[in-house]
């Protein structure tokens, strides 16, 4: 399943929004982009629901190791003072447990090592699939701006009896693509937004204008950039 999620992710990602964009000129934009979308909304949700598996899969790894790392504090202890006791048999209990301890934590290490790189995958999947959907976002108002000024350049000519054709187009995909964006939850040309995940949407937006600055001042003489 996870190397199935990789190759879809990569798949989308691969896609060319503006070869997708040149189709939806001679088709049906809500059509399309209906089906690209929830494609892309998939496999959001997916990746986001195996990261939580994972999440949970580190957290309860996590404890254990904690759990066993306090066990075999607390079973030395008992063992020094078995021995002050002259209670040797009750010390080689707690030795016999430490060695059992002792074989299970480098397993519990390695499992939260590699549920920690597979959260930093899966976030990157999803961070990828987001900015996949910014593109398409934008690749389609190039194509709306592009008609809107062939528009208006038709207008000035003696083409103008087609112009209202082709600004009714325009005005028509625009709309479709606002309404297909506000359906399936994300901002649309005209900025409407579900209001459902409207916080998480806002965070992520937080978060990219963030690393904006950080690239930027990074690039500033001085900044530690090139």
């Amino acid at each position: 399943m996870v190397d199935n999620l990789a190759a879809r992710v990569g798949r989308i990602i691969s896609g060319s929004a503006h070869a997708l964009i040149d189709a939806i000129e001679g088709a049906m934009p809500d059509s399309m982009l209906q089906q690209t979308l929830r494609e892309i909304d998939g496999a959001i949700d997916e990746v986001r629901a195996e990261l939580g598996r994972t999440l949970a899969a580190k957290h309860l790894s996590s404890k254990r190791l904690t759990e066993q790392s306090s066990r075999h504090e607390e079973l030395t202890a008992q063992a020094e003072l078995a021995m002050r006791e002259g209670r040797e048999e009750l010390a080689r209990a707690a030795v016999e447990q430490q060695l059992d301890i002792e074989a299970q934590i480098p397993v519990l290490e390695a499992t939260v090592a590699e549920s920690g790189r597979r959260e930093a995958e899966l976030e990157g999947y999803v961070a990828a699939l987001l900015a996949k959907r910014r593109e398409m976002d934008e690749a389609f108002r190039s194509m709306i701006l592009a008609r809107e000024r062939g528009a208006e350049r038709a207008g000035a000519g003696p083409g103008a009896t087609g112009a209202g054709g082709v600004a009714q187009r325009v005005e028509s995909a625009t709309g479709a693509f606002d309404r297909l964006m506000a359906r399936e939850g994300a901002p649309g040309i005209g900025g409407v937004d579900r209001a459902q995940g409207a916080k998480l949407a806002e965070l992520e937006a937080l978060a990219r204008r963030n690393r904006v600055e950080e690239r930027l001042a990074a690039l500033k003489p001085g900044g530690g950039g090139r």
